[in-house]
């Protein structure tokens, strides 16, 4: 593949070329990433105006969150791969139109099922922004700035999450309901126009051909792409459901097993298939395995420690949504700011990927340990916990994301951005699930009032002091779930830099017998 200039946008950017409008591209895909994110965190807020305004009952709700979650996380490999294919600068482009057409649709819905299916259109558009915004990073950047570029594009997440919730209570504030979707529709537009006009287009050369000759390697893998798709939103559904269903329900189970033989059928078939969507040939490549494992259990913690977070501020301390979105955003600004200044780079090339990864996470499971043990009843505590976290965010996630990009040949760039967004979905899922269900059990077995919720149990309590009982009974349960997180983040980061480090052994003692070879050969 050849190189992009600023003169030629169309030509086909090679890896690890240094396109001269780079940083400036690359504010462009952040600003593409954004309008997602942002679209993630700012319905939290409007679930009170959708409930009045739609009259729309709690499974509504439910499906209004969900139904976009189900299909970003069932599409993100077959984006991936298609992106590949197909042109990630092509895809990107399309994400932005679907993501906002889907917008303009749910701020005009007029009923809850209406709004239900803009949401899955919106999956739809994210599935594909999120797959291509990182491949097109990996392409323009080489690995002297890679990990820079990945943290800035790491640090647009941090930011979704801190605005989303001041942005949508902004908008609820002076407009109604449907303006938190509308609002995406310019930043849509725009984004449209500058990846048009700006971003390289970048593709995988077929096999045997350039990347812009048609050849058999275009040949899509479609069954590969429905048995993906299938199989990851079984089980994600399963995720979702469990808490509210019960995990042994047979709703769950169904699914959930339904997902993991879909799941197997479809890594069989990409054994087998010509020209497989996801070469499964990469998990036997351990600086792969190592950063997938980071991933995931990063997720986990995250995901799972804020859930409950949210919970605990405004069930027991008893701050407003808002303020609680608020009080949650410290880590958030952490990570922007850290990121900003280049830290996670800086620490990556002193360190090297394991020792960063290992230190980050070690200083995420020590920020859930703080908020266990500190934060129970004093915001203060939980502060000091969610800024620690923020710096560990900061050093693990670039390095992780980088490790696993890395590991991938660069024309699959687009399929390493597909694992690498899956994974975290389902690490996300998992972690609320799983910690979910330890502070429920926790919880259970410290009251003796019968409930299925904390709300629920505080309603039946009859006397201040029962009240008290309650809610000290709900903070156990959440200092037990963060130290499960906490215990789990590090034994993560463990494993994870573990298995790096043997692949960067491995590595190196190869190029030796390599370089051994030639000089035997010169020498001959």
């Amino acid at each position: 593949m050849t190189s992009t200039t600023a003169d030629n946008p169309e030509a086909v950017v090679g890896h690890g070329d240094r396109h001269p409008q780079r940083w400036l591209i690359l504010g462009v895909i952040c600003l593409a990433q954004l309008t997602v994110l942002l679209d993630n965190t700012v319905l939290g807020v409007a679930i009170p105006s959708l409930t009045q305004e739609l009259d729309a009952s709690s499974s509504d709700i439910q499906w209004m969150i969900n139904a976009y979650s189900l299909v970003q996380s069932g599409l993100l490999l077959t984006a991936g791969s298609a992106a590949d294919r197909y042109g990630r600068k092509k895809l990107l482009t399309a994400g932005l139109v679907l993501f906002g057409v889907g917008s303009l649709a749910a701020g005009l819905a007029q009923s809850s099922g209406q709004l239900i299916a803009a949401r899955a259109g919106m999956g739809v558009g994210g599935a594909l922004l999120m797959t291509t915004t990182l491949a097109v990073v990996v392409q323009l950047f080489d690995d002297a700035e890679r990990v820079r570029a990945i943290g800035l594009w790491a640090t647009v997440n941090s930011l979704g999450f801190a605005a989303g919730p001041l942005l949508g209570g902004f908008m609820l504030n002076h407009f109604w309901w449907g303006s938190i979707f509308l609002i995406n529709i310019p930043v849509a537009l725009i984004g449209v126009v500058a990846v048009v006009r700006m971003v390289p287009e970048s593709k995988a050369a077929p096999a045997g051909g350039h990347a812009q000759t048609p050849g058999r390697g275009d040949r899509p893998d479609l069954l590969g792409a429905l048995l993906s798709t299938i199989g990851m939103a079984s089980v994600v559904f399963a995720i979702i459901s469990g808490p509210e269903h019960g995990w042994t329900s047979a709703r769950v189970l169904v699914a959930a097993g339904a997902g993991v033989l879909v799941l197997g059928a479809f890594a069989l078939w990409e054994l087998r298939a010509p020209y497989p969507m996801l070469d499964m040939h990469f998990f036997r490549n351990k600086r792969f395995i190592g950063a997938v494992t980071g991933v995931i259990l990063v997720a986990f913690g995250l995901a799972g420690s804020l859930y409950l977070l949210t919970q605990h501020l405004q069930f027991v301390l008893g701050y407003e949504p808002l303020e609680a979105g608020l009080r949650t955003s410290p880590m958030a600004v952490t990570v922007i700011l850290l990121n900003l200044v280049g830290i996670g780079a800086k620490a990556h090339g002193k360190l090297g990927t394991p020792a960063t990864i290992l230190t980050g996470m070690t200083m995420l499971a020590g920020g859930l340990a703080v908020v266990a043990s500190f934060g129970g009843h004093d915001y203060s505590g939980m502060l000091a916990g969610l800024i620690l976290m923020g710096a560990g965010i900061s050093l693990a996630m670039p390095a992780m994301a980088n490790a696993i990009m890395s590991a991938i040949p660069p024309e699959k760039a687009g399929a390493g951005a597909g694992i690498n967004g899956t994974l975290a979905e389902f690490g996300n899922g998992l972690g609320v699930a799983v910690l979910g269900a330890v502070l429920n059990s926790r919880f259970s077995a410290l009251v003796a009032v019968p409930a299925t919720s904390f709300p629920a149990a505080l309603a039946a309590a009859d006397s201040a002091g029962e009240r008290e009982r309650v809610s000290d009974a709900f903070s156990s349960g959440l200092e037990t779930s963060q130290f499960v997180g906490a215990v789990a983040l590090f034994l993560g980061g463990a494993v994870a830099a573990a298995l790096l480090w043997r692949a960067e052994r491995a590595d190196s003692r190869l190029k030796e017998a390599r370089s051994a070879d030639v000089g035997e050969q010169v020498s001959a």
